[in-house]
């Protein structure tokens, strides 16, 4: 990058600050040494010696989310102001806060990258790499509900589009009951309430975390208010909101996979082209199963086609599911060890036993009767809480492989770069890829420039 493009250095705010007194002088004992080295083994035995240094956190236990409360009822922030007066001089808050200050030019980004990736690989990878992620079991737990709360609109659409106005209704009873414990969840996991209503101070289209904020609360909305319309007996304008919540709802059920695939979790990222699908999968499915159950329980007779359609949806979204899943592993490839080993490889092979299962139970329910189909809708449920909470416990096995993370970093995480890996496979995964670059390579080109462009333009024009 030229020269006059770099960053200038930040000016100096005015006002209150510039008088704040000077720090106190370091005392001799808390010097560090002069040289690099001497530097280095001063953290080395810093970080040896567990008793030197009390990392116990104040407030809260380590590694998880913190309380909300206030240390001390009384306690303030340094150089903080109340009413958000220091971000007067926050680059957060500024103009252009979600703009570059320079914008790169094209080409610019795809270059440092290559120059990143062509560096050697270190012959011994020092961890941790990187920090795994923290959430808990409210995370994965929100995401099998609102994929459940997903899956349920799009059943009361293709009720409402089928004129089985009874179904519908209850499609979007199920849908709102599921979502209902969402935020709750969220919060949970923040740690403060306020944390879950600072995002929606803003709109960034280029985070699928913020998106999915506002696709949370959208989708509360709009469920909560055609109910109320069924309520009232206002037909047309429960049809005409539960489509709005069914557009929606695709969001809601997809965005989770994004959010994880992009993250730079070697597991996560590298399963970016199907993570999206693979979670409307088993949206759709654990939605249609969730439905299907609470229409049995209402009365819904054996032979009723809505009960049909919906078991023929369950089980081709979970067979949907499980081939997507398979494809995804076989491109994986390394980072696929993650989902094989330890808590991960426990919970995967729980939700193919209870899908399978399912599967099969759909097969022989003819001579078991309904009750094994219910059986099976219940397995699919299960099936699908399992798959979320082994993909959140392989993320965080994936981020601990620090080899995995170096070889995402340098675009080697293929079978040409495993060791041991056979020739012929190193060819095959070699042609493959000459063949994406020249096929697709321009049209995936165009497609990001187009969502960049389209998303700063939304960005510039929302008011501030």
């Amino acid at each position: 990058m030229s020269d006059d493009r770099r960053d200038r250095p930040a000016e100096r705010p005015e006002g209150p600050l510039d008088a704040t007194p000077p720090p106190p002088a370091v005392r001799p004992e808390h010097e560090p040494p002069a040289t690099s080295g001497g530097r280095e083994r001063a953290l080395a035995r810093e970080h040896a010696g567990a008793g030197e240094r009390d990392m116990t956190p104040a407030v809260g236990t380590r590694g998880e989310p913190a309380a909300w409360e206030r240390a001390s009822p009384a306690g303030e922030v340094a150089l903080a102001r109340r009413g958000w007066g220091d971000a007067a001089w926050s680059f957060l808050f500024g103009r252009d806060d979600t703009a570059y200050r320079v914008e790169p030019q094209p080409g610019e980004v795809a270059e440092a990258n290559r120059r990143g990736r062509a560096a050697p690989m270190p012959e011994t990878v020092q961890g941790p790499v990187m920090k795994p992620p923290v959430w808990t079991w409210e995370v994965p737990l929100y995401f099998w509900l609102g994929g459940v709360a997903s899956g349920a609109s799009f059943v009361a659409l293709a009720c409402d589009a089928a004129g089985d106005e009874r179904s519908a209704r209850t499609a979007r009873a199920v849908a709102l009951g599921a979502v209902g414990p969402a935020p709750l969840l969220l919060i949970a996991d923040l740690g403060r309430p306020a944390r879950f209503l600072n995002m929606l101070r803003i709109v960034k289209p280029r985070s699928p975390m913020n998106l999915g904020a506002w696709a949370l609360v959208a989708f509360s909305a709009l469920d909560g208010a055609a109910v109320g319309a069924d309520l009232l007996g206002l037909r047309r304008t429960a049809r005409a909101l539960g489509g709005a919540t069914a557009v929606v709802g695709g969001y809601l059920g997809s965005y989770t996979g994004v959010l994880l695939a992009a993250t730079a979790v070697p597991l996560w990222a590298r399963s970016r082209l199907l993570l999206g699908p693979i979670f409307v999968s088993t949206a759709t499915a654990t939605g249609a199963a969730a439905t299907r159950l609470v229409l049995v329980a209402r009365g819904l007779p054996e032979g009723h086609p809505t009960r049909l359609a919906l078991g023929t949806l369950e089980t081709g979204a979970m067979l949907t599911e499980l081939g997507l899943s398979s494809l995804n592993e076989r491109r994986l490839r390394h980072a696929a060890a993650a989902m094989t080993a330890g808590r991960p490889g426990l919970l995967f092979k729980l939700a193919r036993g209870a899908v399978t299962t399912g599967l099969l139970l759909r097969l022989v329910r003819r001579p078991l009767g309904p009750r094994a189909h219910h059986v099976a809708s219940a397995l699919y449920l299960a099936g699908g809480l399992a798959f979320r909470y082994a993909w959140v416990e392989a993320g965080k096995a994936s981020a601990r492989d620090d080899l995995a993370v170096a070889r995402m970093a340098r675009g080697a995480l293929t079978v040409e770069d495993v060791p041991g890996a056979p020739p012929h496979g190193r060819r095959l995964e070699s042609r493959r890829r000459a063949v994406l670059r020249r096929g697709g390579g321009a049209a995936a080109r165009g497609w990001s420039e187009a969502v960049r462009r389209i998303s700063l333009a939304v960005e510039r024009a929302l008011p501030r």
